[in-house]
């Protein structure tokens, strides 16, 4: 493989055709190689969070077993994670000898792991779990004995088949090839042997395990709505070009309150009293969910609800001396039959935990939910604030924590890293890190300026291009305003900054007895009213929203401004109107209306770089998806590119839908029988070349939310598409690719030693805790206030430009200071935040839920399984070259 990325073997890859045509094979490509490490910055000793491993075996190969395990009575398959790891851990009890005494890691489904061969290649074993719930069906949980067979226990021991057979050997010396830069086949299977021994020891503790992250249930704080933010630690094996080391973080999940289920139902759905409580909604919360049953103490999963309340809820009892059944309801059998008052929930649906066709019920008051199991609805804005507030630890503290995690988890006692000489060490791997330069900015009036810890002002400053705002309008809908006032602040705002704001056309306040009306109806109103009042559109509405978070009107507002109408718009929700905030505000507006807030010397050729000497297009990608368990909201994908080369700041959207969960962009390149490109980057090639008279030489190329297992994916399908789609826009073309991914979601973090503070903005890391061979880095362009400050993870997947890394670096570096929204640094380039910003603006269009019912009425799955999705309104083309997402 070059360092391009190319295979040099000539391998042929399964990649999207654009065509129906018959290609030639093309060689498959591979993540870049690292060709240099950068050196421009002054240098900085930090610690990071990845713990040096020891590796010494003697064996060679990690073995893989199936395993399959069964009920002995009826074959049934045994279901659950729980019980399996319980089965496994008594085979290694019960069959010591057969086993040799030998240990293994199980992965709580089909997988077994050793260090070196058992005696066997096939076991076929049993053994008896004690206590096993086995789901059938009866009429209560709570009665032991005297009322016939209809209600015995649920509990009872139970015979399991397990049957272990040999799959397939792991070399363990590809770790130590990988360690050395060489690429094998066979790496991330023995890291995934690893990573899942660590799983089974903190299943062993008891913990809930989600992935590679652990919850003991100790550290838990309340959210709302029945939800607590439980916080744990993550863990996992990397390849590093200092060794093999263990990633180890903070990590949070949101799990359920434990407790009785009337508490948790009535938090849930912030009732006071059970009689408010809505039991439809209440179905589909507590399904699946395990709950402990007293006085027994078994465990059970609900199934629903009963339809009626519990003094009328029958069922079929056989009587004691077996002559015949007797209908009773839950009520009486509790309270004359077994002599157990009820309470509260004699008014209240029972708990089912047997099958819908044949239930099981329990009184509510019984039922209490158990710990540590996850909270998988879609969350609340005000609890995922909850999440962020709960989940910020300052470095130190975060150090404390995993120091802490660490040794609480006794690695160096767990028998199979033993065995397989592997240790870990107990301290910070120390790093080397630089802080790279600043970069320098120009506002108006060509004054330069450096700023400072990330951040500037535009104090006694003017905007590098101002705009005019001319022929605007004010749209109020919200009744606390003082409308004037804002209008005055803006206005002043402007002429000190270099934009020239006119006197609103009008100011336009919604009728008070609409505000109970749909969002549509209220946006459609308040347009009428400006289209019967003025002469001629305005070119700019300013509209003043009434609800600080998601508003229903600003989705129904932006799909009318932006698709329907053609109108450059800006939303707020003042909560104090002065000069700062109204400033910030003035930003935005001038970027949507052509202007520039500041730019970098390099884009002002005052200090050229590699990206402004040679004609060169940016893109930022990025796709959005529907909120958790909603498989039936399409997810968006947003591309952004560059207009106005030398100029690095100005860019311009093409946005699309696809299919639910699809994180591959489908639609940069779409030619159709008509010979014609109707794809994402030929929309944004013509508005390159139309502005600048020029074809670029080099497409930089920034690709946001993708995992290292997709890497592939993006360079042979996605990559593929965007030279095919410049290829078809002009065959004598052959502009060379830059292919970045960036990641925020991993777990790196970078301190500084002997400092309590975050690393400082512009800190880079190449070294040490990156790939053994590939070409990555770790930078925090921006200033951490709160927690610890995230590092952005950088891949360069394929090059062509061949530029030392300083430049590369510095390039990225420099385009988290062209975000036009705000005066500091971001945490990712600029092209990225765009993406994302367009993604989730034009997302808005779409009311999902109608959508999906209207999907569902006219059948929303495909014969082909593929989910329908309601096409993406399409931008007016007044604004579809506007920076309409800043």
């Amino acid at each position: 493989m070059d360092p391009c990325g190319r295979s040099q073997a000539g391998s042929s890859s399964a990649r999207l055709p654009p065509s129906s045509a018959i290609a030639p094979a093309k060689d498959e490509l591979f993540p870049a190689l690292r060709r240099d490490f950068g050196r421009i910055g002054h240098k900085v000793q930090l610690l990071t969070n990845h713990f040096n491993v020891r590796l010494d075996t003697k064996e060679n190969f990690f073995y893989l077993y199936n395993v399959n395990l069964t009920y002995d009575d009826n074959g049934n398959p045994v279901t659950g994670k729980s019980i399996g790891r319980r089965v496994m851990d008594k085979v290694l009890v019960t069959y010591v000898n057969s086993l040799q005494g030998k240990g293994f890691a199980y992965d709580g489904e089909h997988n077994l792991f050793t260090l070196g061969s058992l005696a066997q290649n096939l076991f076929q074993l049993k053994v008896v779990l004690d206590d096993v719930y086995s789901g059938s069906a009866g009429g209560s949980i709570i009665p032991q004995g005297g009322a016939g067979k209809r209600m015995k226990r649920q509990s009872q021991s139970k015979t399991i088949k397990v049957q272990i057979r040999f799959a397939a050997k792991i070399p363990i010396k590809s770790i130590v090839s990988v360690l050395r830069g060489q690429e094998t086949e066979h790496f991330q299977e023995a890291i995934n042997v690893l990573d899942v021994v660590l799983r089974d020891h903190a299943a062993k503790k008891g913990c809930l395990l989600v992935r590679q992250s652990f919850f003991k249930g100790d550290k838990c704080t309340g959210i709302g709505g029945g939800a607590l933010a439980c916080h744990g630690f993550y863990t996992s094996f990397r390849a590093t070009q200092g060794g093999l080391t263990l990633n180890v973080d903070a990590s949070t999940t949101v799990v359920i309150q434990q407790g009785p289920v009337m508490d948790f139902l009535l938090s849930n759905q912030n009732v006071r009293v059970p009689q408010d409580i809505d039991w439809n909604k209440a179905k589909r919360t507590l399904k699946n969910l395990r709950v402990k049953v007293s006085p027994s103490g078994k465990e059970g999963k609900i199934t629903g609800l009963s339809e009626r309340i519990c003094r009328e809820q029958t069922f079929m009892m056989k009587r004691r001396n077996g002559d015949g059944e007797v209908e009773v309801t839950v009520y009486e059998y509790f309270v004359h039959h077994r002599n157990i008052s009820l309470g509260y929930s004699a008014d209240f649906p029972c708990i089912n935990i047997g099958k819908p066709k044949h239930p099981n019920y329990v009184p509510i008051e019984f039922c209490e939910l158990v710990s540590l199991q996850r909270y998988t609805k879609a969350l609340s804005v005000q609890q995922r604030a909850s999440i962020v507030e709960t989940s910020r630890k300052k470095p130190r503290d975060r150090m404390k924590f995993l120091i802490d995690a660490l040794r609480s988890n006794n690695y160096d006692k767990n028998g199979f890293l033993c065995s397989a000489g592997i240790s870990i060490y107990p301290d910070f791997t120390r790093v080397e890190g630089r802080v790279l330069p600043t970069p320098k900015l120009i506002c108006g009036n060509n004054e330069s300026f450096v700023p400072r810890n990330g951040r500037w002002n535009f104090n006694n400053k003017r905007l590098w291009t101002a705009c005019k705002i001319e022929k605007w309008a004010v749209v109020n809908f919200s009744f606390r305003c003082n409308t004037n006032q804002i209008c005055e602040t803006l206005m002043r705002c402007g002429n000190m900054k270099g934009v020239n704001v006119s006197n609103p056309l009008g100011i336009f306040e919604e009728d008070p007895r609409l505000r109970r009306s749909s969002p549509f109806e209220r946006v459609d109103s308040i347009f009428k009213n400006m289209e019967n009042s003025l002469s001629e559109p305005p070119m700019f509405i300013l509209c003043i929203l009434p609800e600080r978070k998601n508003s229903d009107i600003y989705g129904p507002w932006k799909r009318k401004c932006l698709s329907i109408i053609g109108i450059v718009n800006q939303c707020i929700v003042p909560t104090r109107v002065n000069d700062q905030y109204m400033t910030n505000v003035l930003l935005k507006i001038n970027a949507k209306l052509g202007g520039l807030n500041s730019i970098l010397t390099i884009e002002n050729k005052m200090e050229p770089s590699f990206a402004t000497r040679i004609p060169t297009m940016i893109f930022g990608m990025d796709v959005s998806h529907g909120p958790p368990g909603r498989s039936d909201i399409p997810s968006i994908a947003a591309v952004v590119g560059s207009t106005h080369w030398p100029c690095l700041s100005r860019y311009r959207a093409s946005v699309r839908n696809q299919s639910p969960r699809t994180e591959m962009i489908a639609s940069l390149f779409m030619p159709s029988p008509e010979n014609k490109d109707n794809g994402i980057i030929r929309e944004l090639l013509q508005d390159f070349c139309s502005n600048t008279g020029k074809r670029p030489e080099q497409i930089i190329i920034f690709r946001d939310g993708v995992a290292e297992s997709q890497f592939s994916q993006v360079l042979n399908i996605e990559l593929d598409q965007i030279m095919e789609a410049c290829k078809f826009f002009d065959e004598h073309w052959n502009p060379r690719f830059l292919l970045i991914v960036a990641q925020k979601i991993h777990h790196t973090k970078f301190f500084q030693a002997g400092s309590p503070e975050n690393v400082q903005p512009g800190t880079i890391v190449d070294n040490q805790v990156c790939h053994p061979n590939r070409n990555d880095f770790y930078l925090c362009a921006h200033a951490g206030m709160i927690g610890t400050t995230r590092p952005t993870h950088y891949y360069v997947l394929y090059d062509e430009l061949n530029f030392h890394a300083d430049e590369l670096q510095g390039l990225v570096h420099s385009l988290c200071y062209v975000y036009q929204r705000s005066t500091t640094a971001v945490s990712l380039v600029a092209p990225i935040c765009y993406a994302h910003l367009a993604a989730a603006q034009m997302g808005q269009f779409i009311k999902f839920d109608e959508a999906s019912e209207s999907a569902s009425s006219h059948g929303g799955v495909t014969s082909s399984c593929e989910v329908l999705v309601p096409e993406l309104p399409r931008l007016n083309r007044k604004v579809q070259s506007s920076m309409f997402f800043v």
